[in-house]
């Protein structure tokens, strides 16, 4: 078995650790690339959304190189992305591609408990032990990329030399791709976060905060928003994001089924405009924008074309 998955942003490498501890062959397309969109374009229905067309380009990439069983996210609800897994694997079986299997992988709906169960599937039935020391090693990762990219942020919009948090991000993602154990992820977490706070800044600067709403993938591939938030940075703005992937897999995995609901504030907020779920991130677009909007200096929408909630929640705001 040779697994491959879609990019989206830094989400292989937690994914990567997991396999490789487990002793899965792990299939690593390139990162999104003009080629892959191109790819993703030519074989996708029209009318789909970018998200489908990039990760449908990933996935055709990671049969070329092997792969033999291809992750993907799924989810229920209204949003497309329910379908994605299906009609992917039915348009590789076109493409010749009889032999791979697209695996829809639903972290809300499956929770903990039935995403170990499809790792221990993906892992020829690798001992609990094994998948669980796997599984906390990717989450560890997780964390520490997005505590380094919640500083990073910060400091773009103020460092003195443009491009050096970037240049200082770039090695703390490698080092911590190349992390082997948990002390050493820790040792480079707080390296590179002390690095960052240690970037010359310009002391003058005020800079204005506009916050990143919007769909899922969008918001979290920088080749799918072309690096809207580096691009911000440069121009002296900071950028405030209320998802990160290590925070909504920390909810859906565990605090949720607590019922502890983490957009239960922003749904509420929304209420006044929109009354219930449109699915996708639609009701948390509409409820963060009302939330910001005296908070602040602006906000920016990301959303794929054709998306229905985010179209919808476009209107609204």
């Amino acid at each position: 078995m040779r697994i491959g998955m879609p990019h989206m942003g830094n989400t292989y490498i937690p994914f990567k650790a997991l396999f490789q501890r487990l002793n899965v062959d792990f299939v690593l397309p390139p990162v999104n690339n003009q080629r892959t969109l191109s790819l993703g374009v030519r074989y996708s229905p029209e009318g789909l959304c970018i998200p489908f067309k990039l990760t449908l380009g990933n996935l055709i990439e990671a049969a070329e190189l092997g792969a033999d069983t291809l992750l993907m996210p799924s989810g229920y609800g209204i949003c497309r992305l329910g379908y994605y897994a299906t009609t992917q694997e039915q348009i590789l079986h076109d493409l010749g591609y009889n032999n791979v299997e697209v695996v829809g992988v639903g972290f809300s709906e499956r929770k903990l408990l039935g995403l170990l169960k499809i790792i221990k599937r993906l892992s020829n039935n690798a001992p609990w032990t094994r998948i669980i020391s796997a599984f906390r090693i990717g989450l560890t990762k997780l964390n520490a990329l997005d505590k380094v990219e919640r500083v990073v942020q910060k400091i773009r919009a103020v460092e003195l030399v443009k491009g050096t948090a970037n240049r200082l991000y770039a090695k703390a993602i490698k080092a911590i791709d190349e992390a082997d154990d948990n002390n050493t992820l820790k040792k480079v977490q707080v390296d590179y976060i002390d690095q960052l706070n240690q970037v010359t800044k310009n002391t003058q600067a005020q800079p204005l905060i506009v916050g990143i709403v919007g769909e899922f993938y969008v918001l979290l591939e920088p080749f799918s928003n072309l690096d809207v938030e580096s691009e911000l940075g440069k121009l002296g703005v900071e950028v405030r994001r209320r998802l990160f992937l290590s925070e909504w897999t920390k909810f859906s995995l565990f605090l949720n089924s607590l019922g502890i609901d983490e957009v239960a504030k922003i749904h509420k907020a929304a209420l006044p405009y929109l009354k219930r779920d449109i699915g996708g991130d639609g009701w948390e677009s509409v409820g963060e924008k009302v939330l910001h909007a005296k908070e602040y200096d602006g906000l920016i929408h990301l959303a794929p074309f054709t998306c229905m909630p985010e179209i919808v929640a476009q209107n609204i705001m």
